[in-house]
């Protein structure tokens, strides 16, 4: 993983144009999820932002870090900001958080997915979750991607979604999920016999199959609640 700084005196208002969080929300040095998304609104990156006292900390795959860089730069122009990258230490997980390998345990089992390079730009943040995580402002303003997230929350057509699941067979993020023999739905992120996968919601619980090995669908704590 990468932490990536994003300083100067315009750094707030030039992430609040392009993110899908509410960065003049955020409590000093609380962790929030948040993505950046393309005009189509597909998630290129999803990331763990915290407001500092100069700027803000983005904690973001590696892979994705350089290319993460160079789009916002494009979009900077005369804004005054400036990015820096370092590798992350444990103590950029949380506090209670022990290693990376603990950290994306935790995630998995929350229900809160991590994108790579190969399936950036694949997923909407409503197929991730991202609206029931509190990772999308529908009234902060304009941000890019923002009208496509906006019309698929207000019409509610989200017909797929980040499940949790067991599987007694081995897996790796874009396997296909099948139905029946079709393909309906792709691996995100695997952890010890667990994954999450963006499935058709009427489906998670109708026979998905991984590998010709049938999935366990396990429950996440927020999706019962509030899908």
């Amino acid at each position: 993983m990468t932490v990536l700084d994003v300083t100067g005196d315009d750094a707030a208002s030039f992430l609040q144009g392009q993110l899908t969080c509410d960065v003049n929300r955020l409590e000093a040095t609380a962790h929030s999820l948040g993505a950046w998304c393309n005009p189509k609104g597909r998630v290129i990156v999803l990331f763990r932002i915290r407001k500092l006292d100069d700027g803000f900390e983005l904690l973001l795959p590696q892979d994705l870090a350089e290319s993460t860089v160079k789009r916002l730069t494009m979009f900077r122009f005369r804004a005054k900001v400036d990015f820096a990258t370092r590798d992350a230490v444990a103590a950029d997980f949380g506090d209670e958080v022990q290693s990376f390998e603990t950290w994306q345990a935790q995630n998995l089992r929350n229900g809160v997915a991590s994108i790579a390079a190969a399936q950036s730009e694949k997923f909407t943040p409503h197929m991730l979750n991202l609206d029931l995580l509190d990772a999308i402002s529908l009234d902060k303003g304009c941000y890019t991607g923002q009208e496509v997230v906006a019309r698929t929350h207000y019409k509610g057509a989200t017909r797929r979604r980040l499940m949790r699941f067991e599987s007694g067979s081995d897996a790796a993020p874009g396997d296909k999920i099948q139905l029946d023999g079709r393909d309906v739905g792709e691996v995100v992120n695997v952890n010890s016999g667990e994954l999450l996968a963006v499935v058709p919601v009427d489906s998670a619980t109708a026979g998905l199959e991984l590998n010709a090995t049938s999935l366990k669908h396990l429950p996440l704590p927020y999706l019962d609640r509030d899908a």
